[in-house]
């Protein structure tokens, strides 16, 4: 008990003595930004744990898309999202999303349960994508999307999850300009940024990434 008292005791210091060289390196927002990402509690478990020992179809469509220049956008979204959910949901059995791309390219479909059906799935995460862009002006990059999740039980039909999401923007902070990358190199960055918001809702996620990229993103913004 002594050994372990005394453990924690060197840890607490050993963060305080962090979270101070900090502060004075970097500015306090930031730097009270990463010692929280450094200290902060377990994971934030799952806001909905309906896909847990479930095999799941991932599908997006755009609901007004008159820009043919993102026409690929939602098998893109799909795809990322797909990934997130196979790697951070260890008890979740994603459909490969090139079997879903590829049924969905040979039949006509209506609902998001059609898809999962065909595939033999039991739940289908439906994305309706209603707004998506990635220009603040021409020469600044800044993603916005608007999305809202609806997850299907594919045997029943039920609707159990139906959620608009709050409007992503990225960077949240300041817009990149389009000299720092290609427009695709640019969209792909948005696209994985927006997976992994709507992929957390599906598995726990660790809180300390949240605090490490709002530093990051402060560090950004204040030395441009």
């Amino acid at each position: 008990m002594e050994d372990r008292s005394r453990f924690r005791h060197a840890r607490t210091y050993l963060a305080a003595t962090l979270l101070l060289t900090l502060v004075a390196a970097a500015g306090c927002q930031a730097s009270l930004a990463t010692a929280m990402w450094l200290i902060k509690g377990p994971n934030i478990p799952a806001e909905f744990n309906q896909m847990e020992e479930k095999k799941v179809a991932v599908v997006c469509r755009a609901l007004d898309f008159s820009n043919f220049n993102y026409a690929n956008v939602p098998k893109e979204l799909s795809r990322q999202v797909s990934a997130m959910l196979a790697t951070n949901g260890r008890k979740i059995q994603v459909i490969d999303q090139r079997k879903v791309d590829e049924w969905m390219d040979n039949n006509m479909w209506d609902e998001y349960q059609e898809v999962g059906k065909a595939l033999d799935a039991d739940l289908v995460l439906g994305l309706d994508l209603e707004q998506f862009s990635i220009y603040e002006s021409q020469t600044l990059y800044r993603g916005k999307a608007n999305v809202t999740m609806k997850l299907y039980d594919c045997e029943t039909g039920k609707l159990l999850v139906d959620k608009a999401l709050p409007q992503t923007v990225y960077p949240p902070n300041a817009a990149k300009p389009t000299s720092d990358l290609q427009e695709s190199a640019f969209r792909r960055e948005f696209l994985v940024n927006l997976a992994d918001e709507i992929g957390r809702h599906f598995y726990p996620h660790d809180p300390r990434a949240d605090f490490a990229a709002d530093a990051a993103a402060f560090q950004r913004e204040t030395s441009l």
